[in-house]
């Protein structure tokens, strides 16, 4: 039995670290301002999902894998990167050249939670906090690590989800405020796409100063 202490300890932790913006909560941001709450949300949603895998691969070990093999992170951290610069030039494109074209094409449902989910679980800094933040709490003498594991794990997806949540709710509520003139859409698109390349630039880079 996991005490009530530890896992207030596991949640507490866990809000400061996903309050705290990463690529995640950016392109939840992003995602919110140029399509809106709902878009934010299930944003929020995909990045839960690619969390659990992660969840998943530090009880199975998966994580570890990631840190000692040099070739396995690498491949992991330039997909992710790659992927959110894609991501950032079709944004950019996707409002066309005419000045009476309003709002770029929104993505459906289902490939808002696809995105969200591969944003997530192509980064490694997420696995590499598993590993390192998850087991400072697990005690063998309580009983199962995984198990441990997996409750700690879930835990901390339940609260990054909720603060996912919020941001995405806010981003979109100050996003429907702004002047809907072509020029602040076009300025809105041009941010979000600025911030995924950001983003993918900024995984690539960071990856760069840990070789």
């Amino acid at each position: 039995m996991i005490p009530a202490a530890t896992l207030a300890a596991v949640a507490l932790a866990s809000l400061i670290l996903a309050a705290t913006p990463g690529p995640a909560v950016l392109y939840i941001v992003a995602r919110s301002v140029h399509q809106g709450r709902r878009a934010g949300a299930l944003s929020a949603l995909g990045v839960a999902l690619g969390g659990m895998l992660h969840v998943t691969g530090a009880v199975v070990g998966f994580s570890a894998l990631l840190v000692s093999s040099a070739t396995a992170f690498a491949a992991v951290r330039w997909a992710g990167a790659l992927y959110l610069v894609w991501i950032g030039v079709k944004t950019l494109r996707s409002g066309g050249d005419g000045a009476a074209v309003a709002v770029p094409p929104p993505a459906p449902p289902r490939q808002l939670v696809a995105q969200g989910f591969v944003v997530n679980a192509l980064n490694p800094k997420t696995a590499l906090f598993f590993l390192a933040f998850l087991p400072q709490f697990v005690d063998p003498a309580r009983g199962s690590v995984a198990g441990q594991m997996l409750v700690f794990g879930i835990t901390f997806l339940a609260v990054a989800t909720s603060s996912d949540l919020t941001y995405a709710m806010m981003a979109g509520t100050i996003a429907r405020k702004l002047p809907r003139t072509p020029g602040s859409r076009r300025t809105a698109r041009w941010l979000s796409g600025g911030a995924y390349i950001a983003l993918g630039a900024g995984a690539a880079l960071a990856g760069q100063r840990h070789q």
